[in-house]
């Protein structure tokens, strides 16, 4: 494809997001009868501001789901330290929820506007950021654009760039210098990740390591975690979490596989919620014992399965635990991030299926603190091994502490990468009046 014709496919783009604006409001109605969208919030997703832009310089910071909000928090914080408002936005009803209770009244939050030419108007010409800064993956043309024509720097941070987008970005090669040619900076979290930024365009790039290294472990209720630990007792336990369709019947298969022996309870932690009815359905029909965190049930000895169907309590649930399976690494693919789980002291079990965290399993196998398994069956032998085993499973657990040890240093090497940017802001925000109107 030559650059005109890449031009025209761009302008293909913005003409089609045009067109389809009128049908935005029924898809997002939709959305939001699925559970996936705030209908309260609606014109958000428009580029509407549901709230006053404060004085003084403000970077608009967008992180897409849960993952990316936590991975981009500890940045957040040093910019707030540094006197700079910050325009947070995401795309999900969950990570909403997770930037509330993390953050709270700290930062402003928006859900992310879709990507159309008014609504992106409309976003940018309210707030006015003074930079734009994305968290891992997301590439939208549009507010590339946008930003770009408005001379808005673009910083892409804790950049990651799974196998599957590379592939698609390089059969259009000629579109994603383009666009990756629009940002200002890429801070890359490993070698492979910024070697692909480069290729498609993008300069300059630095390498950080993963944010996420850098941030606190999830909090929790300590009553609530005290409760469930005495309810819970002497029992042996492990969670699998963050666990997609089909890894629910896992969990399931290892609760009845170990039962008789160990009489252990399953801590199950969904990725989405939402499919707690369906979830608790399927469980019931295996004739396992359901608790729910959602209706507070409380654990007792029956209780087969302890079902984590909340938003932002990780941190509670992998608490109650010593051995933590992260999903969608078995019946899906991408995987998700282990650290969390190794930071709050579990001995980490995975599928293959790790692609989009790929550099943070290796590292974290390398110190013996995660292994991989290839089936349920194979899951099953795994818990089964460490909780009969204290000492190794004591080991991969101070394993992965190492390993996680060993990954911090991304959020220096990030805030030293994105000073040219911020340390005029502080400067602005230092000297003009508080009381000045904006």
């Amino acid at each position: 494809m030559s650059s005109g014709m890449a031009q025209l496919a761009l302008l293909g783009y913005r003409v089609a997001g045009i067109c389809a604006y009128p049908l935005a409001s029924p898809y997002l109605a939709y959305r939001a009868l699925k559970g996936k969208e705030d209908k309260k919030r609606k014109l958000e997703r428009f580029g509407y501001a549901s709230q006053p832009r404060p004085h003084g310089p403000l970077i608009w910071v967008h992180a897409a789901s849960v993952g990316e909000t936590n991975a981009v928090i500890p940045l957040i914080q040093e910019l707030l330290r540094r006197e700079i408002h910050v325009l947070l936005t995401t795309g999900t009803v969950t990570s909403a929820s997770l930037v509330e209770s993390r953050l709270g009244g700290q930062v402003i939050h928006q859900y992310v506007p879709l990507d159309l030419k008014f609504s992106i108007k409309r976003f940018i010409a309210y707030w006015r950021p003074d930079a734009a800064v994305t968290a891992e993956s997301e590439i939208w043309p549009t507010t590339l654009s946008e930003l770009a024509r408005r001379n808005i720097p673009q910083i892409r941070v804790n950049a990651r760039m799974s196998d599957r987008s590379f592939d698609r970005w390089k059969s259009h090669r000629k579109i994603a210098e383009l666009l990756f040619g629009k940002l200002s900076l890429v801070v890359a979290r490993s070698d492979v990740d910024a070697e692909r930024f480069r290729d498609l365009g993008a300069w300059p790039v630095v390498v950080s390591g993963n944010l996420k290294g850098d941030s606190d472990p999830p909090p929790c209720d300590e009553a609530v975690l005290e409760r469930y630990r005495s309810q819970i007792g002497a029992r042996p336990t492990w969670a699998a979490v963050c666990t997609f369709e089909g890894e629910e019947e896992g969990a399931a298969f290892v609760q009845r596989a170990l039962k008789p022996r160990h009489q252990q309870l399953t801590i199950l932690v969904p990725r989405h919620p939402e499919r707690g009815d369906a979830i608790e359905a399927m469980l019931q029909e295996k004739g396992l014992v359901v608790a729910r965190r959602s209706r507070n049930d409380e654990i007792t000895p029956e209780t087969d399965v302890f079902l984590g169907d909340t938003i932002g309590e990780m941190g509670l649930y992998l608490r109650l635990t010593e051995i933590s399976f992260v999903g969608r690494s078995l019946t899906a693919e991408g995987g998700q991030n282990p650290m969390e789980s190794a930071m709050l002291g579990c001995a980490v079990l995975s599928g293959p299926n790790v692609q989009n965290f790929r550099e943070t399993y290796q590292h974290i196998i390398r110190r013996g603190g995660a292994r991989m398994i290839r089936d349920m069956e194979m899951l099953a032998k795994a818990v089964h091994y460490l909780m009969s085993n204290e000492i190794a499973r004591r080991k991969m657990i101070d394993c992965g502490h190492e390993a996680i040890q060993d990954m911090r240093g991304a959020l220096s090497t990030t805030i030293k990468a994105l000073e040219p940017y911020i340390n005029p802001l502080t400067v602005t925000a230092r000297l003009r009046p508080v009381s000045a109107s904006g």
